[in-house]
């Protein structure tokens, strides 16, 4: 099936928040956020603001009626600040006008006064003033303590990962309106439309039965609208309880970037050991997240940085601890990736360094520590179904991994200014939300009289092509033409309690709860079919618009049949619930089963670097890819290429820089740089690992949202390849992202 949103998009007929007809009575918000980032509110005047003609009201901590609280895992952020700011762009104020030009004008006649404190704008800084958003966790295999007396090898360093802005094209957004009997209807872009519910609920101090969340897509998310959509949606929804009238809320590009968190930078400390064979015995890490002033969803980022800290290698003895460090930035949250890639990058780098050490490559280290069937996770998990070797072996084989090797050491042994690098990247990525009790969806499916079909569910469209899928396992059940087929909004109302389009679980999780519903509705309909056509239910099927029995085409047509259940009072809706099996995790003992399964793969990247510059040129990324048994090979190899690209981006060029006292200085496209056509890789090529699956993901299709980003990582110790072979004398450093400004710095450096 082709993505169903591909024809309006090319025609700009597709709707979104910005795009939606509002009352005509409609308001305009805007926050006033704070201007420093760590101190007292001594006092806010906003009398010169309030006096302008149009501008209705402002809202505070004041005037909320329930709780003024929106943290989601650790109840530390509030709405709006009361006595104190801690990172620069909190929300302080929200000014609703009767235009957004009457609202900007007014916020910058709030005076504001701050007794400034000192500001931690690093992870380091922040441990060694034990500022923390929790406690510290770790996760342990074997005995590292004595291991690594029996390494023939030991190897120490420091990593530096830099954060990553989300950069949606749609700005974070909503457009709240009051209903009768006090309820309010949210539309909202956000990832989480049940946290937008609950949290607003919350705020407002009214039961969540009297909010509804509806969402029809995004335009685009990557994790920066899982929670991070959830406050501005939330105060619109009080200026509405007070004021009775719709109130629309759109970011504008800066205020987005200065509010709003990203990926999380992480400082990180390695120690590997490896033997004689090259296999690595012992390694240890210590990981400090830079938080950002409150938790968000950091603690299960965190997480999930231990969970991937060893990729796609069996390491027997394994301690990696991780501190979420509070600083004075924006609350970092979730990004593609959601904490895997920072850990990857670290055992990466590891290995990078103990290859150099060791004057050998770092390939020949990859390969001979690769996860094999039943070795053991330092979480517990038993790796089965185990894809590592044979998607580097079928990488190695299909795109002859050594004579690209050879060709780019003849082609350096000749060229002194150009110099081209070369690196293999495998990876291992698990498959479910690594907090069990997530891993659940509903869907809700209508068969309506005239035989056509809606599907709601939770899974939210944001540019992955859920929304396709989800009617694709509906039309392979059902029998019917796509033409009959309707996926509905997500709406907390007709589908509740749902889980955020997160982790890379949206297909599977909705999908599997689409598949009971219609599965359950065609039991009921073979019912129908068998009586009027005399035959047993089991040897009925549905197939293009008709009814089959034992493989043959009848006459009788679906339309008919569901004419037919009318005329029997038979059900032709269905609710079902889809819970995970199997998964589980203790985290007092950090040990357990927390994925339904694993993606792997391998990426070999190749790249020419200008020794007079410092700029490089990504030649090419061959990758050979674990769909699983794909059930849209188009869509899947399409989340493959944009990840690719994204996680290009983050290891190259996108560099978040703030100043020493907490503002954001990359706050503009002129200062933030993400990849363009220029800076794609020449060539892409993906190909698909012929696996038979995995029955937990939706019909053995594995998910293609996150694993892929990880790719990205390969560009950065290519390009380091290329620097290397230019100065020999390059102290290998892994300060990512490698921009050209560094990479120049390090051709160079004596």
């Amino acid at each position: 099936m082709k993505n169903i949103d591909s024809y309006t998009h090319l025609r700009g007929e597709s709707i979104f928040v910005d795009d939606l007809m509002i009352r005509q009575d409609a308001l305009i918000g805007l926050c006033f956020d704070a201007p420093k980032a760590n101190g007292r509110i001594v006092q806010v005047d906003y009398s010169k603001a309030e006096a302008i003609e149009g501008v209705v009201r402002i809202f505070t901590y004041k005037d909320v009626l329930g709780e003024n609280q929106i943290g989601g895992i650790i109840p530390d952020e509030p709405l709006w600040a009361e006595d104190e700011v801690h990172f620069w762009g909190q929300p302080i104020a929200f000014i609703v006008a009767t235009s957004e030009a009457i609202a900007k004008k007014a916020r910058v006649l709030i005076e504001i006064e701050i007794e400034e404190f000192p500001v931690i704008t690093t992870a380091k800084e922040a441990k060694e003033k034990g500022s923390f958003i929790n406690a510290p966790r770790s996760f342990n295999l074997g005995d590292t303590k004595s291991s690594f007396k029996d390494c023939d090898y030991v190897f120490e360093g420091e990593t530096f990962s830099n954060g990553q802005e989300h950069l949606y094209l749609e700005t974070q957004g909503c457009y709240v309106e009051p209903k009768e009997n006090g309820d309010i209807k949210i539309t909202s872009s956000t990832q989480g439309p049940t946290q937008v519910q609950k949290t607003a609920a919350k705020v407002l101090g009214i039961p969540m039965h009297k909010i509804e969340v509806d969402v029809t897509r995004l335009g685009g998310g990557f994790g920066g609208k899982e929670d991070q959509a959830t406050p501005w949606a939330v105060m619109a929804a009080v200026a509405v309880q007070y004021l009775n009238r719709p109130v629309k809320y759109i970011l504008n590009r800066h205020d987005d970037l200065r509010m709003t968190g990203k990926r999380h930078p992480y400082t990180s400390f390695f120690k590997i050991g490896l033997t004689k064979d090259l296999k690595i015995h012992a390694f240890e890490v210590e990981f400090l997240q830079n938080s950002g002033a409150a938790a968000d969803l950091s603690p299960a980022i965190a997480e999930r940085t231990l969970f991937h800290a060893t990729n796609s290698y069996f390491i027997p003895n394994v301690q990696t601890t991780v501190y979420s460090c509070k600083t004075n930035l924006p609350p970092n949250t979730a990004f593609r990736g959601f904490g895997g890639p920072q850990g990857m990058f670290v055992i990466e780098s590891a290995i990078a360094a103990a290859a150099d050490n060791m004057g050998i490559d770092k390939s020949n280290i990859q390969e001979c520590n690769l996860l094999v069937e039943n070795n053991e996770f330092s979480y517990g998990q038993i790796a089965t179904e185990v894809q590592a070797v044979k998607a580097w072996q079928t990488a190695k084989e299909k795109f002859n991994l050594e004579a690209l090797q050879k060709e780019t050491n003849n082609f350096n042994t000749v060229n002194f200014q150009t110099k081209k690098g070369i690196s293999v990247m495998p990876i291992a990525f698990g498959i479910s939300f690594t907090n069990t009790p997530m891993n659940h969806a509903r869907a809700l499916i209508h068969i309506y009289q005239d035989g056509s079909v809606g599907v709601s569910t939770g899974a939210v469209e944001m540019g992955q092509s859920v929304n396709t899928k989800m009617l694709q396992v509906a039309q392979d059940i059902l029998g019917i033409s796509a033409d009959k087929l309707k996926l509905e909004t997500t709406n907390t109302t007709r589908v509740a309690n749902t889980s955020p389009t997160a982790a890379s679980s949206t297909a599977d999780l909705n999908g599997k709860a689409v598949e009971m519903a219609c599965t359950n509705l065609i039991k009921r309909l073979q019912k129908i079919a068998s009586n009027l056509l005399s035959k047993e239910p089991e040897n009925i099927s549905f197939s293009e618009n008709f009814v089959w029995i034992d493989a043959k085409k009848t006459t009788l047509t679906w339309g008919e049949v569901i004419a037919q259940a009318m005329l029997e009072r038979v059900s032709l809706s269905e609710n079902a619930h889809y819970a995970t099996p199997i998964i589980n995790f203790d985290k007092t003992k950090e040990k357990g089963h927390p994925f339904a399964y694993h993606v792997y793969g391998t990426a070999i990247t190749s790249v020419t670097l200008d020794c007079l510059h410092g700029t490089y040129e990504i030649d090419a990324v061959h990758i050979i890819h674990d769909f699983g048994k794909s059930m849209n090979l188009g869509i899947d190899i399409g989340q493959v290429e944009g990840a690719l690209a994204q996680g290009i981006g983050w290891m190259t060029m996108e560099e978040i820089a703030y100043s020493s006292d907490g503002k954001l200085l990359s706050n503009a496209l002129s200062t933030y740089k993400v990849p363009d056509i220029f800076s794609a890789a020449k060539k892409v090529t993906v190909l698909p690992l012929e696996t038979e699956g995995n029955s937990m993901a939706i019909k053995k299709s594995k998910a293609v949202g996150e694993p892929p980003l990880m790719y990205g990582i390969g560009t950065y110790f290519a390009i380091q390849h290329a620097v290397k072979s230019f100065n020999k004398n390059h102290k290998l450093q892994f300060n990512a992202p490698f921009t050209p400004e560094k990479v120049l710095m390090s051709l160079y450096e004596k």
